[in-house]
């Protein structure tokens, strides 16, 4: 759910904002196995379910950290956390990560996203966003980053 709008011009005034809060998506046991896959990530606490029911501190198999992170982008996309009128958004770096709480397969997660700086670039301009990934249920976060991301405007006609 996008909480505020925002342009090129008018995103200084965003600034210390929370821009949205995205829906809640579920992280199964086929996304995991999906991204072990194709990370090579394939320890057993992520994939061997019996396994990681019987002998994990969780009880269950846990998402890859990295997983959790790599679901910023597609859930800050999914609320908009991008000027309206941005032509391209480029990943820039990232300033913070911290992985606070495992997700366990089958856990529901959502992304909450506040804008903490900006930077104008030539050509662009660089957004600093604040993401805490949400963990339905649970006091704790599974993840904080502090996320850069390059905003190009759109190319005149």
């Amino acid at each position: 759910m996008i909480l505020v709008e925002f342009t090129l011009s008018d995103v200084s005034q965003v600034v210390g904002k929370e821009i949205g809060v995205s829906g809640w998506m579920t992280v199964d046991q086929s996304r995991i196995d999906q991204f072990a896959e194709c990370s090579g990530d394939r320890q057993w606490i992520h994939v061997d379910v019996e396994r990681a029911k019987r002998e994990s501190p969780y009880g269950a198999p846990i998402a890859h950290g990295y997983l959790t992170l790599a679901l910023v982008a597609p859930l800050q996309m999914e609320i908009g956390a991008v000027p309206r009128d941005a032509g391209a958004a480029f990943n820039y770096g990232l300033d913070k990560v911290r992985f606070l709480a495992p997700v366990k397969a089958g856990a529901r997660v959502r992304l909450r996203v506040v804008l903490i700086d900006v930077e104008r670039k030539s050509g662009g301009v660089v957004l600093k966003t604040n993401n805490t990934l949400e963990i339905e249920g649970s006091d704790k976060p599974a993840l904080i980053a502090e996320s850069l991301a390059l905003i190009m405007p759109r190319k005149a006609p």
